[in-house]
């Protein structure tokens, strides 16, 4: 029991000091330690309590001596002291809780002072491997606990050569030295923790480690494990973040790529030997893509019929090649979509496959899943009939070249006039066309950043489109009407309509986009007001969604008259994995859109740009930058509030496009 004039040791910040105990105030002790300062301590805090008083009428400096001395003998007396030896000793005793100065004496061979008892207990606070000091008593640990803490202590010192290397590593390469990670002992592993801390934060495997590393390198900004990969040559310097932070699939399996290895080794004539496929391959089919496609998945023919025109929309057949539970069928749920960015894509199929086998090429044979249907000349839907088929493609054209011979080329002005007339009759059925220019991000050699918008409603481009929606809206009818499930599209009429017919007001469009419905994933038909069909999927582009790859296969099944390929509930499964492997992709897609248009601001830092008034309050202004087609939103002004469907000028004024931030005035 502490009294005044004992002489207590405490810790404090991990170090043993000495003092004498001036005065008793309830579970509180009044002290003067051997650094000469008086405080007041919980009694609790007390590790050892000297044997015999001290008297307390010297001088402060006397005291203060004293106490010096005594902590500097204890401290040699530690050196004493094999905690191991004593260990090795109590293993022969019945109990594992020991007395001190039982243990102190065991050490010394004679009766323990305080000195000797505090030079013990100071041993077993610095080395814990074999004892621990509880409630005044000493336990002995185990053999097992022993090695348990010698492995922990292992481990602890490995971490914290790993963080003081790995911290001189960071610093080497903030500093521009140019390092082998191989060749420093912690390098690729101080880089792996690094990056894996950048990305995911505190949900990292060693957050706690990262920040370690990166505190006692002094990089401690928000973006200097970045800088620091890049500098590393980890990660370019526009690397992709939003897509490694989603873990999104970028490489393909051995097994994925295997199977595509053998599909291409598989010869064409095997197409022939297919009673259920039709040889197409006397038509003349047309691609109708961008310049710089390389994934051709529709082509077009048309052909007069009794005055009638019977359209082929002819859709890759990847379904011949992708079975299910095969790897790459697997591979594709997993993905869900290809996802395209400025600067490349991701293939939802290999691309040995996506840009070779199942690629429509000009002059190679292909298998197509082919949809023959007659429209009057007034485009009304006569017959359909769909098939596998074989095609091979005999013109190649881009949109532009398309455009300049839609009046002059026999087949484009047939499909022209058909595609007007489709196109009048799903806005007379409500249907809401909303043109929005297209934003191409043109990403050049050093990362200068071209954006610009390409007109979507052109006659060629409404052409492919008016044709994809019409096999599309035909392929849904074609599963619906033998009542078998599948993967429906459909929205429900808008909440409110500002449009009506063909409008290319940017303003209008932009009010009616945010009334509008959400589109819903059904695996029964039901009518899709935006498009004004009455039922709808989509199964045009096989190659780079998995919804129309399994679309491909229902409709198969259908004919040849073979067991429905997939069960109800496996089609419900499929809405929830293509609802989740869509959102993932939009979300990185969306993510990395912006990413390049802050690039493409921050070059335009200052410059006065156009902007058009979508909203406007008491409080906020919103906006749509008219050359980018970006939304943002500003104060509203003292002075005037705009209107909404004006145009105003504004100018960015702090653009991060790392930071995702983006700041504007008026």
């Amino acid at each position: 029991m502490a009294s005044t004039g004992k002489l207590i040791e405490y810790l404090d910040g991990g170090k043993f000091l000495c003092a004498y105990v001036t005065a008793i105030q309830g579970k509180r002790l009044r002290l003067i330690n051997q650094n000469g300062r008086e405080l007041s301590l919980p009694a609790s805090r007390v590790v050892h309590i000297s044997e015999r008083t001290h008297p307390l009428e010297l001088p402060r400096e006397e005291l203060t001596r004293q106490l010096q001395e005594t902590a500097e003998t204890r401290k040699q007396l530690m050196e004493k002291i094999n905690l191991q030896e004593i260990w090795e000793l109590t293993s022969e005793e019945t109990s594992d809780i020991f007395q001190p100065a039982f243990l102190a004496e065991l050490s010394f061979g004679k009766d323990a002072d305080d000195d000797i008892v505090s030079a013990f207990l100071r041993s077993v606070f610095i080395d814990r491997l074999y004892f621990k000091y509880r409630e005044k008593r000493v336990i002995a640990h185990s053999f097992e606990q022993i090695e348990q803490l010698r492995r922990q202590r292992d481990r602890e010192e490995k971490l914290q050569t790993l963080i003081k290397s790995g911290a001189e590593f960071l610093q080497e390469i903030d500093n521009g030295e140019k390092i082998d990670a191989l060749d420093h002992e912690h390098g690729e592993e101080c880089l792996d923790i690094i990056r894996d801390y950048y990305l995911f934060a505190a949900d990292s495997k060693q957050a706690d480690v990262a920040r370690k590393i990166l505190k006692t390198a002094g990089l401690t900004r928000p973006h200097d494990p970045f800088h620091l990969l890049v500098k590393a040559g980890v990660w370019d310097s526009n690397e992709n973040i939003p897509l490694l932070r989603k873990e999104l699939p970028v490489t393909f399996p051995l097994l994925a790529i295997q199977q595509a290895e053998m599909l291409l080794q598989q010869s064409s004539d095997k197409l022939f030997q297919d009673p259920t496929r039709k040889d197409f391959s006397h038509l003349r089919p047309i691609t109708i893509d961008g310049a710089t496609t390389l994934d051709f998945d529709d082509a077009l023919t048309v052909e007069e019929e009794n005055g009638n025109f019977l359209v082929g929309i002819h859709i890759s057949d990847v379904a011949h090649y992708v079975q299910p539970e095969d790897p790459l069928f697997l591979e594709a749920m997993q993905r869900g979509t290809s996802i395209y960015f400025p600067e490349g894509q991701i293939p939802m199929l290999p691309r040995h496959l996506s840009q070779g086998i199942c690629s429509l090429i000009q002059g190679e044979t292909r298998a197509a899943l082919s949809f023959m249907i007659l429209l009057s000349p007034d485009a009304e839907v006569l017959r359909v009939r769909v098939s596998p088929s074989i095609i091979k493609v005999a013109r190649r054209l881009t949109y532009d070249e398309a455009d300049a011979m839609i009046k002059t080329d026999p087949e484009l002005t047939i499909l022209n006039d058909l595609r007007m007339k489709l196109r009048n009759r799903r806005l007379e059925n409500g249907a809401l066309l909303l043109p929005f220019p297209d934003v191409n991000i043109h990403v050049h050699d050093g990362g200068k950043v071209q954006v610009s918008l390409a007109d979507t409603d052109t006659p060629s481009r409404t052409l492919v489109s008016e044709m994809m929606i019409l096999a599309n809206t035909e392929a849904a009818r074609y599963v619906a009407d033998r009542m078998v499930p599948g993967l429906f599209r459909a929205q429900k009429p808008p909440r409110q309509r500002v449009v009506h017919g063909l409008d290319n007001d940017l303003f209008l469009n932009s009010k009616q986009r945010k009334m509008l419905s959400r589109g819903e994933l059904l695996i029964n038909s039901q009518p899709h007001s935006g498009l004004g069909v009455e039922q709808y999927t989509t199964i045009t582009s096989p190659i780079r969604r998995l919804l129309d790859l399994v679309m491909q296969h229902q409709i198969h099944s259908l004919v040849r008259r073979e067991e429905v390929c997939f069960t109800e509930e496996m089609c419900k499964d499929f809405t929830s994995v293509i609802g989740r492997t869509l959102a993932r992709a939009n979300e990185v897609r969306q993510q990395r859109h912006r990413y390049w248009l802050l690039k493409y601001l921050e070059a335009r830092q200052g410059i006065p740009l156009t902007a058009l008034v979508l909203e406007s309050g008491p409080k906020r202004v919103f906006l749509l930058l008219t050359d980018i087609l970006m939304n943002i939103d500003l104060p509203t002004p003292a002075q005037t509030c705009p209107e909404p469907g004006s145009k105003v000028t504004v100018k960015a004024t702090r653009v991060d496009p790392l930071d995702n931030t983006l700041r504007f005035e008026w």
